[in-house]
Parts: C-alpha cells; structure tokens; sequence
C-alpha cells in the first residue's frame, strides 16, 4: 500500500472533521513503523520536531498541493482547518450543493424583483426605511445587521414572501445560521430587545474600534423602525 493509501485509510477511521494533527496522530497509531520512520528522520532535522509533526507538514503539504483532491474534504472557515474522508457519491453530492448555492442569490433576486414590480409605494418606503436604518447601524454602532425574511424566501417547504411585513433585523452571523429557515418574526418588543441587547454587548468593547455609543441615536433609530415594522 502506497504512503498516500495509507494517509486516507486512517482517515477513514473517523466520522467527523478532524484536523490535520489528529489524523497524523491516528495514522502513527495504525502505522507504526511509518511513525518510526518519521521519528528516524525528525531526529536528523536541524529544527525541533517529531515525527508526528513531520507526517502532518507531509499530509498538510499534499493536500495544499490538491494530491488529495476528490477524497478528502477541506473545512477551512477555521483554523486550523479540518478534513474528512469522502466518498465518490459524496463528492458528486458536494458538487450539487455547492452549485445550488451559487445561483441561490439570483432565485432570491428573481422573488425580490417579482414583489417589488406588484408592491404598493408605502410597502416600498418601508423596505427602504429598513435599509435606511440597517446602514445606520452599521455607521454610527459599528453593528451589522442585516435584513432578513423571517419566513424565509428560498425555504422549500413554506416560501416566504418579499414585504415589509416580514422583514426583521438579525445580526450578519445570526442571518447565516438562520439560512433557508423560517423563523417566526419578532414582534416589535422582542426586535427592540435584541438590538439593545446587542448595544449592550458592543458597549464593552466600543473603545477598541473607536465607536461611540450614543442612546439618542439609538432612540431615533428605534423610533424609525416603529414606524415602519
């Protein structure tokens, strides 16, 4: 069995993501004498290291040079990044979901543009006024929030609909969890609550980012949104 066959046996082993360190601990584990070798080979290096250190730089060298391409899935939205093992069926199915993300945004466009060509002028002063307001958040608190549709508009069982009624403010990472879910709205005290809350969190560390937390601003902007949710 050839280095690489054996990298993506141990590999095998695990159900989950894993980083790179915890596979080259469980490939020395399966291979001991690969480990020998490695340990072998990390004594003669000038730097300090060993041979567990020395097969992960190999598996992480392969890897960033595509060698593992189409067999092994790289979560890289942290760090240090992690793998998994795929299968041929997995990868195909990992080709689809990535490409109904890609055009995602344009279905969601098409639903925008389809209301907004039916949408009554106060319904779109509304929708602009949350705009509005989102941009201010994000201006004078430094906080980004985004406009989300609670009942989602790419949800597959319950599409929401584009309009004011359903639109709430939700913070960028909130938003992305959320994805194509469908959440029930917040009426207007749990909105307000939220944003406060959220205030409140930015208040501590305000001073590093050079933002000032100014109450009669975000009274104002409070005011605005009753008006408009």
């Amino acid at each position: 069995m050839k280095i690489h066959e054996k990298y993506l046996e141990a590999l095998k082993t695990f159900t989950d993501f894993v980083t790179i360190s915890e596979w080259a601990v469980k490939f020395g584990e399966m291979y001991p004498d690969e480990l020998e070798k490695a340990n072998a080979q990390a004594i003669k290096q000038k730097n300090d290291t060993t041979g567990v250190r020395e097969i992960a730089a190999r598996m992480s060298s392969r890897l960033s040079a595509g060698k593992f391409s189409g067999t092994v899935q790289i979560d890289d939205s942290e760090r240090p990044k992690k793998v998994k093992y795929i299968t041929k069926d997995q990868l195909e199915e990992n080709i689809q979901k990535e490409i109904d993300e890609d055009i995602e945004p344009l279905r969601r466009q098409d639903i925008i543009n389809n209301a907004v060509d039916k949408m009554q002028i106060l319904d779109l002063y509304r929708i602009s006024e949350f705009e509005s307001i989102q941009k201010a958040f994000k201006q004078f608190f430094g906080i980004d929030f985004e406009i989300d549709h609670a009942e989602a508009l790419l949800n597959d069982e319950n599409q929401g609909a584009h309009h004011p009624d359903n639109l709430q403010l939700l913070l960028k990472y909130h938003n992305g969890k959320k994805n194509k879910k469908s959440w029930e709205r917040f009426t207007f005290d749990e909105q307000v609550d939220y944003i406060k809350k959220t205030i409140s969190l930015q208040s501590l560390v305000a001073d590093k980012f050079d933002v000032e937390i100014d109450n009669k601003i975000l009274d104002r902007l409070i005011l605005r949104l009753k008006n408009v949710y």
